[in-house]
């Protein structure tokens, strides 16, 4: 067994015009763009499908255009989860899974649901959303991640629900959502949202090098100190885990240039 697993820096999505000249070449075609990111990143959520849905081909499309090694995420319908009964959505869910996601075949990483700011947490409508989600689909194993942005979910009660299904918690890196850095899952996804676009990577160099060596941490198996918990006396089954991190700030000009510096302080170590 390796002593870490895989670890992959990216965005979120690639079409953006302030790229175009900044991380695109300015010759670059706007057709070639997900093939140029995908060479510089090792990972991009895809975001368009939080607001429609996609077709089999769509995702076929892009699975071909990628390198061996990359992974996408793909960010769940916001009408699975925008719902006061989350059981409600599930035949939204269904319609979600069924567009084609199983098409990106060796390149869908996890499933992203992301979670209104104003959705508290509720034990017994969690409980029924995670017995939702099933753990595989066309024979590709799936990998879920839960963006939760309310206070109440710091608790010990919701990390042991995702700890029970195996979802992980997004730690967001964010100036008002809570910071919940509890590993639950076999692998690892962060959210990093206070980057700037007046730096050149975003993110300073020294808040660059901690988060390199957080996720480092990550990847042996262990949890970083110096983040919040929702359960801190808990602690984590020490094993290898893949870890995705994304930098999705409010300007997202420099967020491949983070990309890329954490990606080169990780591969240096």
């Amino acid at each position: 067994m390796a002593d870490s697993g895989a670890i992959r820096a990216g965005i979120g999505g690639w079409t953006f015009a302030p790229w175009r000249g900044t991380f695109y070449p300015d010759c670059l075609r706007q057709k070639d763009e997900l093939n140029y990111a995908s060479r510089q990143l090792q990972t991009i959520e895809i975001n368009g499908t939080y607001y429609g849905t996609q077709k089999p081909d769509t995702f076929a499309k892009w699975a071909a255009d990628v390198p061996e090694e990359f992974v996408f995420c793909v960010k769940g319908n916001r009408f699975v989860t925008n719902r006061k009964v989350l059981t409600d959505g599930a035949e939204s869910m269904e319609r979600f899974l069924g567009s084609g996601i199983t098409d990106l075949g060796k390149h869908l990483g996890p499933i992203l649901w992301q979670f209104a700011p104003t959705k508290k947490f509720d034990p017994a409508d969690f409980g029924a959303f995670l017995e939702m989600l099933p753990k595989s689909r066309d024979g590709i194993a799936l990998r879920h991640a839960l963006e939760v942005r309310h206070e109440s979910f710091c608790c010990p009660e919701f990390v042991a629900l995702a700890a029970s299904h195996d979802a992980a918690i997004v730690c967001a890196d964010h100036l008002t959502y809570p910071e919940i850095a509890d590993v639950t899952a076999p692998f690892v996804y962060a959210r990093l949202q206070k980057g700037q676009d007046d730096i050149p990577t975003a993110y300073s160099s020294q808040d660059l090098d901690l988060w390199a060596e957080r996720t480092q941490v990550w990847s042996a198996g262990s949890a970083p100190k110096g983040l919040s918990y929702g359960d801190p006396d808990r602690q984590p089954e020490a094993r290898p885990r893949d870890v995705f991190v994304y930098f999705i700030h409010e300007g997202k000009v420099r967020a491949p240039q983070a990309a890329e510096a954490l990606q080169a302080r990780c591969a240096s170590n």
